[in-house]
């Protein structure tokens, strides 16, 4: 409902909040502080801070898009050349232009006010519906649950935001705004009714986002910033230009496809999915109007938009006859970043099967990943024993992309080698022992069910329930070896003591279920196979195939082929049949 603003103070035109002197982003000290600084005062301190936690990881993620938005402009596109990074990488703090996007930050000074009469950053000045409605604050405060008031920090709505955190959130709703009926802003061509009918959700909601993070904001800006050089990884035009460069500002329509133009990353990182207009008295902000903005094409965008990986979408190119046509990857909430590891370092999801005649790779890995694979081949500077966290980010909508029903937030360190495109002898024990992983916990959880099919209860639970353990049981030892995975190491070494581990760790697990299964598992019960014939299956008939299987394919290199030849993602969850 909008709220009624003859209550509300009256607006002060003359108010100002300078972002790039103004303390509003949060940052968290590599000596444990917790501080907020100005947009100059982060590039001057890039160093010193550890990460910029938001209020949701996702506002991180946005945020640091924004900055480096900032650094691509205020070098003029990014460096020219990889020698240029390297050099920029190699002079360390001292050596990192702060000083040169200080003067930047200067010079566009007006165009990162906040409250600015003309030109408010990332607003539109005179945005308003037909009916001038004001609304509550909640519209672009993504962690108050619209009409549920449960799990929140905000149980009575967001009322009022200080400038700070009413600019972070500004910030979030272009990247990750929900979808559904808007209302419609006057000027705009889509509104029906006053209200303009679901276009979408923000900039980044369709992406799986990576971010490659270093040990300080400096070396993440740097590692996420690719020079120009590398075209054909990333496309930088002369008309790539952040929101605040443009010559005219946004109105309360969509830009036309001439006045977008061709999207790089500056644009792509200030993308003005949304139309938005704070309203304050001066000292807070109350209300807000929010609309839709500009749509962003997703389809084809991997030379432009590096930020994640990509998908072939093969109803897409039925639709549209052409082939490949690829979509962003998003992340899958209930599968941790480990798992995904194929897609993250190869663009090859790990269920990918390549099919007769189909040239085409059936996905991209994250541009940023694959440039840092090249610069760990090329580059002395970076070298191939740097370890790196591949942070994934990322919302999940529910309801016809109307409400957000999940964040995404993991990491993944692992050393730069592992992104080489040649080099391949590290990368593909990873790749293998994310398989074994797989397929152990595959047969964890056809333990379980064989002991529920042995007490004739139902399989599905005690399966998914086994599986979800036993992923969970991998995990920090997996992440513990991966971290190890570094050039230098023996790489068969190394995946026999992740077989031996993996081996270990899920045999303790099955056993614990056979000890803990019920009377009527160990009496057991006689069935029918398949096959015709009859069979006794108890829980040790169970657990004697549990052990065999179990044995063969995770500590034998013969055995490596997982079930169904698909990636250790099996089709088929039936537990398998002993033998009579």
């Amino acid at each position: 409902m909008p709220r009624d603003t003859r209550a509300a103070a009256p607006r002060r035109e003359t108010a100002s909040f300078d972002l790039t002197s103004q303390p509003w982003l949060p940052v968290l000290l590599r000596d444990g502080a917790e501080k907020e600084l100005s947009l100059a005062e982060v590039f001057e301190r890039a160093e010193e801070i550890r990460r910029m936690p938001g209020d949701l990881p996702t506002q991180e993620f946005a945020l640091v898009r924004l900055l480096l938005a900032v650094l691509y402009d205020a070098l003029d596109g990014g460096p020219s050349t990889r020698e240029d990074w390297e050099e920029l990488w190699a002079a360390g703090p001292e050596g990192f232009p702060s000083d040169q996007v200080a003067a930047y930050l200067s010079r566009h000074r007006e165009r990162f006010d906040l409250l600015h009469p003309e030109r408010p950053f990332f607003q539109v000045a005179d945005l308003r519906t037909a009916k001038d409605e004001v609304f509550p604050l909640d519209r672009i405060v993504t962690d108050v649950p619209n009409n549920e008031r449960f799990l929140t920090m905000r149980a009575h709505g967001a009322q009022r935001l200080s400038f700070a955190e009413a600019a972070r959130w500004v910030v979030h709703a272009h990247a990750w705004d929900v979808s559904g009926i808007k209302s419609g802003a006057v000027g705009d061509s889509r509104v029906k009714a006053g209200k303009v009918y679901p276009q979408g959700v923000g900039s980044a909601g369709m992406l799986g986002g990576v971010l490659a993070e270093g040990d300080s904001l400096r070396e993440t800006l740097l590692l996420n910033l690719i020079p120009r050089e590398d075209d054909d990884l990333l496309r930088h035009d002369e008309a790539d230009l952040p929101v605040w460069r443009r010559p005219l500002p946004c109105g309360a329509g969509p830009l036309s496809d001439a006045e977008s133009g061709l999207p790089g990353p500056r644009a792509l990182y200030t993308w003005q999915a949304r139309r938005v207009r704070l309203h304050h008295d001066g000292h807070d902000a109350y209300g807000v109007v929010l609309a839709y903005g500009d749509p962003l094409p997703y389809r084809d965008m991997h030379g432009r938009e590096p930020m994640t990986g990509w998908r072939r979408s093969e109803l897409q190119e039925k639709r549209l006859r052409k082939s490949p046509v690829y979509l962003p990857r998003t992340h899958d909430p209930a599968r941790t970043a480990w798992r995904g590891l194929a897609s993250l370092i190869t663009g090859y999801p790990p269920e990918s099967v390549r099919k007769a005649g189909k040239d085409a790779a059936p996905g991209i890995t994250p541009r940023v990943l694959e440039w840092l694979g090249r610069m760990a081949e090329e580059s002395e500077a970076l070298g191939q024993d740097r370890l790196i966290r591949a942070r994934l980010l990322g919302c999940v909508y529910g309801t016809q992309q109307s409400v957000v029903a999940d964040v995404v937030d993991d990491s993944l360190s692992l050393s730069v080698v592992l992104l080489s495109q040649h080099d391949t002898g590290l990368r593909d024990a990873a790749l293998r022992a994310v398989q074994l992983a797989e397929t152990a916990v595959w047969l964890l959880g056809n333990l379980a069910a064989g002991l529920a099919q042995a007490a004739g209860a139902d399989q599905a639970t005690p399966r998914e329930e086994a599986r979800e353990r036993g992923f969970g049981e991998l995990d920090v030892a997996f992440r513990q070896w991966l971290a190890g995975l570094k050039p230098g190491v023996d790489a068969d070494e190394r995946l026999e003591n992740w077989r031996r581990t993996a081996h270990d760790l899920v045999r303790a697990l099955g056993l614990e279920l056979v000890a803990s299964s019920s009377e009527a598992a160990w009496e057991g019960r006689v069935l029918t196979a398949a096959k015709g014939g009859r069979y006794w299956l108890n829980s040790a008939s169970v657990e004697r195939g549990f052990r065999t299987e179990l044995r063969r394919r995770i500590l034998t290199p013969k055995g490596d082929e997982p079930p169904d030849g698909i990636g250790g993602a099996p089709s088929s969850h039936r537990p398998e049949e002993p033998a009579a």
